[in-house]
C-alpha cells in the first residue's frame, strides 16, 4: 500500500513531468560548474580580504572592493548558471 505521499508524488509526476533526464557525465559536467564556481567565488573572497585589510582606514577604497567583489560573484554565478542550462539542454 502507498503513502499519501507517495500517491502525491505520482499525481504531480503526471501533472508535470520532470523533464528528460540526465546522464551521469551531464551531471558530473554539472556539479563540476558547481565546484568551479564556488572555488573562484572563494578566491576572489581571499583578494579582497586581503585588499580590504590593505585599504584598513579607508572606508571608501574598502566599500569599492566590497562592490567589485559583489560584482565579480554575480558574474562569476551567472556565469555558471549559463554553462549549467546550456548542459541541460543537451539532453534535449
Amino acid at each position: 500500500m502507498k503513502s499519501a505521499y507517495e500517491l502525491a508524488m505520482e499525481r504531480l509526476e503526471k501533472e508535470s513531468p520532470s523533464g528528460p533526464s540526465l546522464t551521469d557525465e551531464q551531471k558530473a559536467a554539472l556539479a563540476e560548474a558547481d565546484n568551479q564556481c564556488t572555488s573562484r567565488i572563494a578566491e576572489k573572497k581571499i583578494l579582497a580580504e586581503q585588499e580590504i585589510q590593505k585599504n584598513y582606514g579607508n572606508p571608501e577604497a574598502c566599500q569599492t572592493i566590497q562592490e567589485r567583489l559583489q560584482t565579480d560573484i554575480r558574474l562569476i554565478e551567472s556565469e555558471r548558471d549559463r554553462k549549467k542550462k546550456e548542459i541541460r539542454e543537451q539532453s534535449k
